[in-house]
Order: C-alpha cells, then structure tokens, then sequence
C-alpha cells in the first residue's frame, strides 16, 4: 500500500514536470519555457500556419508573462520570441518573401518606409540561407537594449537587427489585424 502510494505520486510529479509539458504541432515539438538574453520565457501559444491547403510551418510564442491580445503582446516589456519549424520544403526566399508580405500588410506606409533599412538587413540575412528545407528551424528573438536576432538551426544569421520598434512590427506578421493566418494568431495568442 505504502508503495503504490510512493510509486503514484512520483508518476503524478514526472507527468506534470515541464519536460512533459510540451505541446505538438504536426509532430514539431514546442517546450514550455526558453530563454533569450537570460530571461526565461514562457509558451503563450503554438499553431499551425497553413496556406490553401498545405501546411507550411508550425509556430510558437514565447513571453515573460501569458497575454491573450495582439496588443498586450506586442507592448508587453522584457524579452519575447517567436519559433517557427518549416513543415515543406521552402526556399529561403519563398520564407522571406511570405514575411515581408505580411510586414507590409500589417504595418502603416509610414512605418513600413521608416523600418526599410532593417528590412532590407533581414532579406539579405534570410535570403543568404539559400533553402528552408522540412524541419528548418528559425527562432526571431527580441533581445531588450539589443534587438532582433536571428537564429536558423541553432546557427546566429547575421547582426542584431536594433529597435524594440522592429520587432514590434515584425509580430505584426502573425498578431496584426491582416495577419498571414487567422488560426495560427489565435493559436499564438493561447486561443484553440
């Protein structure tokens, strides 16, 4: 009795640890926590970005605190992340190509022209990856006082890109009121 009580609550402890906690989208696995610049980061969501019918990548994001709005997101202070693993075979320009799209449509003109350079530093830092292959792994890390890092398959790509304001306006991507799929913001936004 005393052991089956013992061995009980030890299975009940491993399930609920955070290395148990994972959530799966399309066999991509999304942990609960990462850590950019030191801060440790929670899972907001998790999703799915689909278009017409084939699945392209799956997506999480991450913040120091849980927010179930695009607006509370986009302010929130601190660190964030947003992961996407590709699904298909993309090149690196079709990837790119699909970002500045949904930056442009999610961000006034004004904003647009004013965050052109940086733009620009991010093309040319994704286009120089050449392909996106199925299972290509890119995280966009916001680091505060620093900016945008990119990181393809653990490999850093290029310099930081600077400005909280960049960053804000890449979420946009998936958080604005055009976002590049519907699904995939209210998955992000800890919505099913």
């Amino acid at each position: 009795m005393k052991h089956t009580l013992i061995n009980s609550l030890l299975v009940s402890a491993l399930l609920l640890s955070p290395a148990w906690a994972a959530v799966d989208i399309k066999g991509v696995k999304f942990s609960d926590t990462y850590e950019v610049a030191s801060q440790p980061l929670k899972l907001n969501g998790a999703g799915l970005r689909v278009k017409v019918v084939f699945n392209i990548y799956a997506a999480s994001l991450y913040l120091p605190q849980k927010q179930t709005t695009a607006q509370g997101v986009i302010h929130a202070p601190g660190a964030k992340s947003v992961q996407a693993v590709m699904l298909r075979d993309l090149t690196a320009d079709e990837f790119v190509s699909a970002m500045i799209k949904g930056f442009k449509a999610n961000n006034s003109a004004a904003d647009v022209a004013r965050l052109m350079p940086r733009l620009e530093q991010l093309e040319t830092m994704m286009t120089a990856v050449g392909k996106a292959p199925k299972g290509t792994s890119v995280h966009i890390d916001y680091l505060p006082g620093i900016g945008t890092r990119i990181i393809v398959d653990g490999q850093r790509r290029g310099a930081d890109i600077p400005g909280e304001d960049f960053y804000q306006a890449m979420l946009r991507i998936w958080l604005g009121d055009d976002p590049v799929d519907s699904d995939l913001k209210t998955s992000l936004l800890g919505g099913k």
